[in-house]
């Protein structure tokens, strides 16, 4: 492997640059589970996009033969809004930073390629929720220094999961190249908690800067969730089948003083790589695992929680898509209640209230969500449904989509947030009428409800079947297999994208101000009766000045 001698202080100065011009955020939350734990008998892994500048557009990249002697470059910030249609002859922009190249393998597999990459024709899914470390924690400082600040790594999120998919054919393969390469090449960026799954088996894997990475299978029967927190506590290092890890793992955390192997207390990767106990992250675990498991005896300001929890119930996609909608509905955190959310009920909120660490796993900055759906008992090309809309989940739709479509809708590939509305973009589309609902939004999710959910009932009875009849129609005829799922999906996917402009432009016509405002409920309009009555006598003092 190549590395360009130059390339870190151009990627410092370029970060720095980066951070300055703007202030990203990128804080997603991911869920997974287990074949045994759903309706369907398929393993699912989740992941909503939260991010506030993420190139919103979704590529298929094609699976391809290699010429001996191929490599693959590595490029910094290789996601941030690049063109990949045209791959592999890719204009990475005026002035790309090549972090270095790797070997090509002889075939690569075909995959979903968007801000995160996401699933191959394999039906290897992954996702991922960025972590960070307390700083607060003793040592937390110094993990932050030496795991992150001091690391020489080139490998980051977006390469690892890019490189998996092109190769992996299984989600043991998947983990297995990654934590290969990290062991290499090193980490570059955050830590990262990455769900994988192939249908059959569910990894979370975990990298946490320079080499140092581990990952867990998941049982069956459970359920994962991560929400910017490391996650990985508790594990049997002895366990081969089941955990994977860098050989220096353990090594590392006590040559630097993190850990003391005599102190007779248990090695916990995430607390001695990433101790965090923010509010922020903590809550939506709680959530997530009290939606599934009720009776659990967990409670929503604890700090620490099991890897994952087998549901009460087998769960549905459906289940997991309103998961990923969730802002706390019917409990004390609920962020449609009280006046940051407005007269009219909106979860949508941003910024936060003042002081106020509330964070639901459904917020209005999310680019998109995913759930991938895998059937351990369908053949790959068509085992993997990519369940895929843009915007907050809770007023959006999800369409299914495989890697092994011939093209995908224009509207995916068109459009920029930093660029004009267009209405011929998916995204702009999906953001207009996430606008319009939130116009008054306790009366405009029903509507959103009432168009989308019976259409949703019938795809989730639908896909399934369709799935296993193009899967056994590829077994004679390929091309015809292959035809049926494309138009399908196709076509399903520009039914949604029109049907959902037409509701932005009914929700305007409906709520727009002249038609909510008369209605302000009378709680409101006295609190800020009460604030105004506080607040004028010194505003006026000012305003005399």
């Amino acid at each position: 492997m190549k590395v360009n001698k130059i390339t870190l202080l151009a990627c410092i100065l370029l970060l720095a640059f980066s951070m300055i011009s703007s202030i990203v955020l990128a804080d997603c939350t991911i869920v997974a589970v287990g074949k045994d734990a759903s309706v369907n008998g398929t393993a699912m892994i989740t992941h909503n996009d939260d991010s506030s500048s993420a190139d919103f557009r979704l590529w298929i990249i094609p699976e391809m033969d290699w010429p001996e002697g191929s490599t693959r470059d590595i490029v910094l910030d290789g996601h941030n809004y690049v063109d990949y249609s045209t791959w592999p002859d890719v204009e990475y922009g005026e002035k790309p930073i090549i972090m270095g190249t790797i070997p090509q393998v002889p075939h690569t597999y075909r995959y979903f390629h968007s801000r995160y990459s996401f699933m191959n024709e394999m039906g290897v899914a992954m996702g991922e929720s960025t972590f960070g470390v307390g700083t607060h924690f003793p040592n937390g400082e110094d993990i932050k220094r030496v795991m992150k600040d001091e690391s020489e790594g080139i490998i980051d999120c977006w390469y690892a999961q890019d490189i998996a998919l092109e190769r992996a054919a299984t989600a043991r393969e998947a983990v297995r190249i990654m934590g290969d390469l990290v062991e290499e090449f090193g980490w570059y960026g955050s830590g990262e908690t990455i769900n994988v799954t192939d249908g059959d088996e569910v990894w979370i894997a975990e990298f946490y800067g320079r080499d140092i990475w581990c990952a867990v299978k998941m049982p069956d029967d459970h359920f994962f969730v991560a929400s910017n927190r490391a996650k990985i506590r508790d594990i049997d290092l002895e366990d081969k089948e089941n955990v994977m890890y860098s050989p220096n793992l353990v090594s590392f955390a006590v040559e630097q003083g993190w850990y003391d192997a005599n102190s007779g207390e248990p090695f916990r990767p995430a607390d001695i790589y990433a101790p965090h106990d923010r509010l922020y992250s903590t809550r939506r675990t709680w959530r997530a695992f009290s939606l599934v498991a009720p009776s659990l005896d967990i409670g929503p300001d604890d700090i620490y929680f099991p890897l994952s929890v087998k549901p009460e119930r087998k769960l549905s996609v459906n289940d997991i898509f309103k998961i990923k909608g969730d802002y706390y509905q019917g409990t004390d955190y609920d962020i449609s209640t009280g006046p940051a959310a407005g007269p009219w009920g909106d979860p949508l909120r941003y910024p936060y209230a003042p002081g106020h660490d509330e964070r639901a796993i459904s917020i209005m900055r999310t680019c998109y969500v995913h759930i991938a759906e895998v059937d351990p008992d369908v053949p790959a090309p068509f085992k993997g449904i990519s369940w895929y809309g843009y915007g907050s989940p809770d007023s959006t739709y999800i369409t299914p989509l495989w890697p092994i479509m011939k093209e995908l809708p224009d509207f995916y590939q068109i459009g920029s947030r930093f660029e004009p509305f267009r209405r011929d973009s998916g995204w702009w589309i999906n953001t207009y009428t996430q606008e319009m609902v939130q116009l008054k939004y306790v009366d405009a999710i029903q509507d959103v409800y009432a168009l989308r959910d019976p259409k949703l009932r019938s795809l989730y009875a639908i896909v399934p079947q369709l799935q296993k009849t193009a899967a056994e129609l590829y077994k004679t005829d390929p091309e015809a297999g292959i035809q049926l799922i494309s138009d399908f999906a196709y076509n399903t996917a520009v039914g949604w994208n029109k049907d959902w402009e037409q509701l932005g432009n009914v929700l305007l016509q409906k709520y727009w101000s002249l038609n909510t405002r008369r209605d302000v409920p009378e709680w409101f309009n006295n609190l800020c009766g009460e604030w105004a009555e506080e607040n004028m006598p010194r505003l006026n003092k000012r305003l005399e000045k």
